[in-house]
């Protein structure tokens, strides 16, 4: 069978788990190219997929990935540039044939998501966005039971990630912190647990309403936030994320309450059950969250692969992948419309229209409801 050529745009953090995934489903796909602006960058990622497959030749290094895709005959480029690029590299790729893969989240505003999805249609190409955790065994047991209604009526979900991210890591590149390319605690880190709390509860929002603030660190962006959604089968979800916890991560968790059961799932990345209750008692609590227990290195699980493997199959198949480009949008507006509740302090009713986080900065003090100048 057909092996799909992959290509990897931005060589930073997260790209490790893309060659990582690459890696892991050799026997339907290999890396032929990388490139990032920083060539260095993407000469390390080269000799590190070459390490990894034990080959000569690694793949074709590239500082500009429009020569890149003009190049080289790529079927599928992974996006782990910048969020503040994702949308403008996806469209170029899309437009040019190719089918993309890109992390989350998958655009800084509603209307950028919105073009990214219709080019993929335009093009007939397949879009899918990194919102890997759907694909932990803990949250696949926990939507199997939904889908099944054991919890009966649903009445509330909690996502909370209490992590420590200090200003050594907002350091590390000058994109990092602001509205322009990034966002703060809500769109870098808790968009995972808001898009998989948003998949238990039904989906469809009603409305949102959030109150954010910058309190330690030295950013455009919050470094902590909370959000209330309330879905339209009237399901409330509550979200707290923070960057603050001393002295280090702390935990991330994501709990379902319902009239028959109770779900909760902790660990490095939603990666065990902790709590496993259901008023029909079909398996004992134990027996599952020994099943479904997980090893992890890091908070990024190891749901890239899974991923990866979902995006082949749609390929071969000529199906959705499972966090298509829709899908991906759904966490991405319940954050930007937080944004907008913590700029306005109203509640947001959907739709809301278009909203961007560059739209913060209207007041002109980088966040306009969270500019530490406030504090002075």
């Amino acid at each position: 069978m057909k092996k799909f050529k992959f290509a990897i745009i931005g060589c930073g953090r997260i790209s490790f788990k893309h060659i990582e995934a690459i890696v892991n489903n050799r026997k339907d796909a290999e890396l032929i190219a990388v490139c990032d602006i920083v060539e260095e960058k993407a000469l390390e990622k080269s000799k590190e997929y070459k390490k990894l497959m034990n080959i000569l030749v690694g793949p074709k290094v590239y500082v500009d990935y429009k020569k890149m895709i003009a190049e080289s005959e790529i079927d599928i480029v992974t996006i782990a540039a910048e969020s503040g690029y994702h949308a403008e590299i996806a469209i170029y790729c899309m437009s040019n044939g190719k089918h993309v893969i890109v992390e989350k989240p998958m655009a800084l505003s509603v209307i950028d998501s919105d073009n990214m999805i219709e080019c993929g249609k335009k093009n007939k190409v397949k879009l899918c966005v990194c919102l890997q955790n759907r694909f932990n065994p803990s949250i696949q047991r926990l939507r199997d039971a939904v889908e099944k209604g054991r919890f009966g009526k649903i009445i509330n979900g909690t996502a909370r990630i209490l992590w420590n991210r200090n200003m050594d890591y907002y350091k590390q590149a000058n994109w990092r912190g602001t509205w322009q390319f990034d966002g703060g605690i809500l769109m870098n880190q808790c968009i995972h647990n808001i898009d998989l709390l948003q998949w238990m509860l039904g989906g469809e929002v009603d409305s949102v309403y959030s109150q954010c603030h910058t309190f330690l660190r030295d950013i455009e962006v919050e470094d902590f936030g909370t959000i209330i959604i309330r879905f339209k089968n009237n399901a409330i979800g509550v979200i707290e994320g923070s960057a603050c916890v001393f002295p280090e991560n702390l935990k991330e968790t994501l709990d379902i309450f319902g009239e028959k059961g109770t779900v909760c799932i902790g660990g490095l990345a939603v990666n065990n059950i902790e709590t496993w209750k259901f008023a029909d008692n079909i398996e004992n609590e134990e027996t599952i969250m020994r099943e479904v227990k997980a090893n992890l290195d890091s908070v990024y699980g190891a749901g890239h692969t899974l991923l990866f493997k979902n995006m082949i199959d749609t390929l071969r198949k000529d199906s959705l992948p499972i966090i298509s480009g829709e899908e991906g949008k759904k966490a991405l507006s319940i954050i930007l419309a937080a944004y907008k509740s913590s700029l306005t302090g109203e509640v947001i009713k959907f739709p809301f229209g278009n909203f961007s986080t560059m739209d913060m900065t209207s007041l002109g003090c980088g966040n306009a409801m969270l500019c530490k100048k406030s504090d002075k």
